[in-house]
Formats: structure tokens, C-alpha cells, sequence
């Protein structure tokens, strides 16, 4: 009960500290993203998420044992689901992911790498309040976060091969499935198709 008090005693000083900084931040620079987060605000936003996350979470290991055919499956989820905001190589730097409030982290660095598997999985099963990162948890969720667990650990060691063929696994626009079907009409000696424009004239 005492160490329990002593941690609920902390993390209150804690979110008391972090809301003095949000004030003074706000008064400073309004409630922009485009400014940078301190040194400070990222330390203690770090101990909090730590603080926030249970001790059984944390040390929860990977049950799902480490293959090719695993990593392929947590490439294709990183790629379709995650490189939006975290770029294909995990660097964060996409246009979302520069101008998110924190901004998404390089995840190939110790900050990330360092975290525990219970730690990663947790976070991208519940998300991060108060950041871009969301919540993936839901029916049938569990295989693929423990597969993106060992992708984000493969991260640091990513080759270009992989980068392609993530590339070609990314979202695409409408815009981009077009190019891409006019592309392979080319292909095959075809014409490409005849499209409406926005003001009702038909274009190639």
C-alpha cells in the first residue's frame, strides 16, 4: 500500500508538472503542432506512458516464435496500416508523421528498440492518448500486433528489397490506382481508359 502511494503520489506530481508546462506552452505558442516539443515535455511524457502501462503488460513476452513467414505477414501489416505516419523504414519522417504532436519517433532508435515486446504490443494494441498514435485493438487483433512487434524490431536491419516491396504494399490514392491501371493497359498494347472530368468532358 505505501510503495502504491508513494507511485500514485509521483505520477500525480508528474501530470501536475506536465499540465504547468501545457500552459505555458499554450500561452507561449497557442495550441500549434507545428512547434517542437521539448526536451522536457518528451522526458516526461515518456515516464508517464511508462508509468501508465501495467507491470504485466510489460513484461508480457512475444508467444508468436520469430520466421520469415512472420515477418513478412508484420511487414505487410506495417506497410498497409503503420507507414502513413511512420515512414516504410520507420524513420517518421512522412507528412503526417513531421507534423504530428509529439512527432512520430524514428522508431529504429533505442528509444523505441529499447522498449520491452509487452510494451510495443500494448502500445499498439491501446494507443497513446493525447498523440496521433491509435488504438488497433479488436477481434482477432492480438497475432498481428505480436507480428508487427517482431517487424518493428527488424526495423534497424531493413534492406532495400523490402523497402520496395513495402512500397507496393502502401495505400494507394484513386489517383494512383488509375496511373497504375493505365499503366498496365500500356502493358498489354491497350488503350487507356476514357475518364469523366470534373466538368463533364471525357478525357484519356
Amino acid at each position: 500500500m505505501r510503495r502504491w502511494c508513494l507511485v500514485t503520489g509521483w505520477l500525480g506530481l508528474a501530470i501536475m508538472v506536465l499540465a504547468g508546462i501545457g500552459a505555458a506552452v499554450a500561452l507561449r505558442g497557442g495550441i500549434s503542432a507545428r512547434v517542437e516539443p521539448s526536451r522536457v515535455e518528451a522526458r516526461i511524457a515518456g515516464a508517464l506512458r511508462t508509468w501508465a502501462i501495467p507491470s504485466d503488460a510489460r513484461q508480457a513476452m512475444n508467444p508468436i516464435a520469430p520466421s520469415p513467414r512472420v515477418l513478412a505477414a508484420g511487414l505487410a501489416h506495417f506497410a498497409d496500416h503503420c507507414a502513413s505516419c511512420h515512414a516504410n523504414d520507420g524513420s517518421g519522417q512522412t507528412a503526417i508523421g513531421r507534423n504530428l504532436y509529439p512527432r512520430a519517433p524514428d522508431m529504429r532508435r533505442p528509444a523505441t528498440q529499447e522498449l520491452t515486446d509487452g510494451e510495443l504490443f500494448y502500445i499498439i494494441e491501446n494507443g497513446v492518448r493525447f498523440t496521433g498514435m491509435p488504438a488497433w485493438a479488436g477481434p482477432g487483433s492480438a497475432e498481428g500486433s505480436w507480428h508487427l512487434v517482431h517487424f518493428i524490431r527488424h526495423l534497424p536491419k531493413l534492406d532495400d528489397g523490402e523497402r520496395t516491396e513495402m512500397e507496393a504494399l502502401n495505400p494507394k490514392s484513386p489517383d494512383e490506382w488509375r496511373a497504375l491501371e493505365d499503366e498496365d493497359r500500356f502493358l498489354r498494347g491497350e488503350q487507356p481508359a476514357v475518364r469523366e472530368t470534373g466538368h463533364g468532358a471525357r478525357a484519356h
